[in-house]
């Protein structure tokens, strides 16, 4: 069976995210920032699983639509954590590449569902 890439690539995001936050727990960063960047940045993976197990090509396009607004959020929140000095350049630029790809992916896929049948 061929390797589906954006839920293998969304799932191992998830699990960098939760890595993060772990990280960010220790250095007492606000608790809201992290929740928001925990919930968000796990659930581009939880939405791309429910694309997958739709029924419609319309359902399957929304759960990837959601998956795609929750991984800008996340660049939102790394964003902010490598502005406020929270995190490093670095390591905002490691994540970023991760969920940027993510990014385009799933715009890919969403394109081409639009285009045709899913």
């Amino acid at each position: 069976m061929k390797e589906n890439v954006i839920k293998v690539k969304s799932y191992q995001f998830a699990l960098k995210i939760v890595k993060l936050t772990k990280l960010l727990k220790e250095k007492k960063t606000e608790a809201a920032i992290i929740n928001q960047l925990l919930r968000s940045g796990t659930s581009i993976g939880a939405n791309v699983e429910e694309a997958i197990a739709g029924i419609s090509k319309a359902e399957f396009s929304m759960k990837l639509s959601i998956s795609y607004k929750e991984a800008k959020e996340t660049l939102y929140w790394l964003k902010l954590l490598k502005d406020t000095g929270t995190i490093s350049s670095e390591d905002y630029n490691f994540y970023y590449q991760d969920c940027d790809e993510i990014l385009r992916i799933l715009w890919a896929i969403l394109k081409k569902t639009r285009m045709s049948g899913k």
